[in-house]
Parts: structure tokens; C-alpha cells; sequence
């Protein structure tokens, strides 16, 4: 069978007046992510791995910022929205594995939640997704407070509509 894989990197800024959602997940927060969707950076990281994986380009080309359509949309809805391009292009995602680092507010209490969401949205089960959170222990923006970072890596494989090679 053959499977290929992708890489998907997302930083946003916190900023005050927005909520905070992070992989699906809204947490209480005196501060959330700024963006033109809800900033979901694990999301965003996610969808690029995806992309990435089967070739089709990233999260900004088919959901570009600025677009009044996906102005505030949640990010699930374009990780659902992914997870419809792959399987138009003949893929089915197999696994996920993520990483966010943020310095506050602590994410290990929702990691469970988040992987579910996504989960959900791309058609796995929750034990084929895996969320993991660290801190940048103090150093660069992140460890300021300043934003969240997120990477994502995607295992892909030839879906029902798989075109053959």
C-alpha cells in the first residue's frame, strides 16, 4: 500500500476580545488566538499535514485569509473540509500526530477532547490522532505569551477513489 506523509506548522497571536479554541476545543482564557477563522492553531496545522501529504497545496490556498466566507468559521469545519479534498483526490488519512506549544493556558486537560473533535471531522478514531502539549519553557515569543505554535504530521493512504498508478 502505498502511504505518504506531511508536515503542517502554524503560529498565531494571542490577543484579548477573542475566544480561545484550540483543536476544536473552546478554553476558557482570558485571551484567544487572533486570525480570520477562529484561529484554531492546532487545526490549521493539522489540515496543512493533510494537504501536504497528497500534494494540495496548504490551508491559505483553499481557505484563503481574508476571505469573507470563512471569516470566523470554525476550524473544524475546514479540517472536514480537508478531510472531503483528499478523498476527492483519491486519499484517506490513517494517522495524525500533533504538538502545541503554549506557555498558558495548560492544554493536557483538553488533549483527550481535541483529539476526539478531530477525529471526528477526518473520519479516525480518536486512538489514530494524538495531541500532545509543551512549553517553550520560558523562551522566544512563546514562551512570553505572546502566541501558540503548532506542528502536525499526517499519515495518508490510497482511498476508495484511489486513482491507480
Amino acid at each position: 500500500m502505498e502511504t505518504r506523509i506531511g508536515l503542517g506548522i502554524d503560529f498565531h497571536r494571542l490577543t484579548s476580545g477573542r475566544r480561545l479554541v484550540v483543536g476544536g476545543v473552546e478554553i476558557p482564557w482570558e485571551r484567544g488566538l487572533a486570525g480570520h477563522s477562529d484561529a484554531d492553531v492546532l487545526v490549521h496545522a493539522v489540515c496543512d499535514a493533510l494537504l501536504g501529504a497528497a500534494a494540495l497545496g496548504d490551508i491559505g490556498t483553499h481557505f484563503p485569509p481574508g476571505e469573507p466566507a470563512f471569516k470566523d468559521i470554525p476550524s473544524l469545519e475546514l479540517l472536514a473540509r480537508v478531510g472531503r479534498l483528499l478523498e476527492d483526490a483519491g486519499w484517506k488519512p490513517l494517522q495524525v500526530d500533533a504538538v502545541v506549544v503554549a506557555e498558558a493556558p495548560r492544554l493536557v486537560p483538553h488533549t483527550a477532547h481535541m483529539r476526539a473533535r478531530m477525529a471526528e471531522r477526518i473520519g479516525l478514531p480518536p486512538a489514530q490522532v494524538s495531541v500532545k502539549a509543551t512549553t517553550s519553557e520560558g523562551m522566544g515569543a512563546m514562551g512570553r505569551g505572546e502566541g501558540m505554535a503548532a506542528w502536525a504530521v499526517a499519515l495518508i493512504g490510497p482511498g476508495a477513489a484511489h486513482p491507480r498508478t
